[in-house]
């Protein structure tokens, strides 16, 4: 059996123009498992990104989003409403998917803009049951 590393190298080699994927801790944000492509990528630079991936999915302002709609809708509070996020910057594209059996993992791959979004989006949801056996 696969572990999360050599999944994230799987989706890597499988999807053009990808530059690198983790599987993030959601409520530690420490990084399961990576592969990447970037030698000057270094581990408080992968760490910064792996928090920033945990405050866009679970912080504090999407918390108190979450409690701001249960509050409208006088519903009971729903957390970890966010399942996934695609975010672009001049150079890459992001593409971040909890995984649904283990709602406390992120997958995140990041590509250049070569990349077909299509083929990012399988490759991540393709991964997730491989990772949710592998994930705490």
């Amino acid at each position: 059996m696969a572990n999360i590393n050599e999944i994230c190298a799987e989706i890597v080699h499988d999807v053009d123009s990808a530059v690198a994927c983790a599987v993030v801790d959601l409520t530690t944000g420490l990084i399961l498992g990576i592969n990447h492509t970037i030698p000057y990528f270094t581990n408080s630079y992968l760490d910064a990104v792996a928090a920033a991936a945990v405050e866009m999915m679970r912080g504090k302002n999407i918390r108190v989003i979450e409690d701001m709609l249960a509050s409208m809708r006088g519903t009971e509070k729903q957390t970890n409403l966010i399942e996934e996020v695609q975010m672009t910057t001049k150079g890459t594209y992001h593409f971040m998917a909890v995984i649904p059996e283990k709602p406390n993992s992120l997958v995140v791959l990041i590509t250049t803009k070569k990349a077909n979004l299509g083929m990012g989006w399988a490759a991540v949801r393709q991964s997730l049951p491989k990772l949710a056996s592998l994930c705490p």
